[in-house]
């Protein structure tokens, strides 16, 4: 700005008012989750940490210490409990934190041994039970809603994405030669998508009417999936540079989009047309 009123000091005075007021922005949002209160909370790799988006403004929820061992410092997921309890899987410290106060995650495992290696998504069904998707060792954990040991819930190959239906089934995106699968409340495996359609599959949402969306990075599509029918593309659209997490809410697809050659990204919300528009900014 140049307005000068009053002399040089006062424009300098504007001038750092103006640097101080600088918002808060995605650095490489990976998975996005929906509170019951519309707030959206983003897992973000390089803050590294958690933002929370509230009345279209991003603010920090929690920064990890950039130090390989410290909590959430390679964080991969976030998620809400039902009692609106933020949880979030983090790779360097191989363990999943529910925040019981603002700012202090607690390890729900406490890194029990033959425990979690890479959590790569987070669901809960409903008597409050902890899913957890762990792309290294192969498995399905469950953890309980109070947390202690992690029990190995189901064996699934390259788990990558997972969301949960009205049933307590697990829809797990894998990136093995079978690319989605089901798994019952009991823990029975089974295949959702027989061939593979996907180049790379990130994540999968429901929409709670039968609908199962799908988000591929390499070809930067979201593919939709009907009861009983094949997948087809549904958004292919030039916006997208790398899809990877997904959430559904209120009646719109929520898709995390990170740039890895500008160290910066976008959530989108797609419509029931497909139509995107950025959760934050224009």
């Amino acid at each position: 700005m140049s307005w000068r009123v009053g002399g040089a000091a006062t424009l300098i005075l504007v001038a750092c008012a103006s640097v101080g007021s600088a918002a808060e922005e995605f650095h490489y949002p990976l998975k996005p989750a929906v509170a019951a209160n519309g707030s959206v909370y983003v897992a973000d790799l390089k803050l590294p940490g958690i933002v929370v988006v509230q009345n279209g403004t991003i603010e920090k929820f929690f920064t990890a210490a950039k130090k390989i061992g410290t909590p959430l410092y390679r964080v991969r997921c976030v998620a809400v409990d039902r009692n609106g309890k933020v949880l979030a899987g983090d790779s360097a410290t191989r363990e999943v934190y529910r925040f019981d106060e603002p700012g202090k995650p607690t390890p729900l495992t406490k890194g029990a041994q033959g425990g979690i290696g890479i959590p790569m998504a987070i669901a809960v069904d409903s008597k409050g039970n902890i899913f957890v998707a762990d792309l290294e060792v192969h498995a399905i954990w469950k953890i309980p809603p109070k947390g202690g040991a992690a029990e190995k819930f189901a064996d699934v190959p390259a788990p990558c994405g997972m969301a949960i239906d009205d049933k307590d089934e697990l829809w797990v995106v894998s990136r093995s030669k079978r690319q989605l699968f089901k798994v019952s409340p009991e823990g029975k495996v089974e295949v959702a998508v027989t061939d593979r359609p996907f180049q790379f599959p990130n994540d999968v949402a429901l929409d709670g009417k039968g609908n199962v969306f799908i988000s591929d990075g390499y070809a930067k599509t979201i593919w939709k999936l009907t009861s009983g029918g094949k997948p087809t593309s549904w958004i292919a659209d030039k916006q997208l540079i790398n899809p990877v997490g997904l959430a559904w809410h209120d009646g719109s697809l929520l898709i995390a989009d990170p740039n890895p050659q500008a160290k910066t990204g976008q959530v989108y919300k797609a419509d029931a047309a497909g139509k995107l528009t950025p959760l934050v900014g224009k």
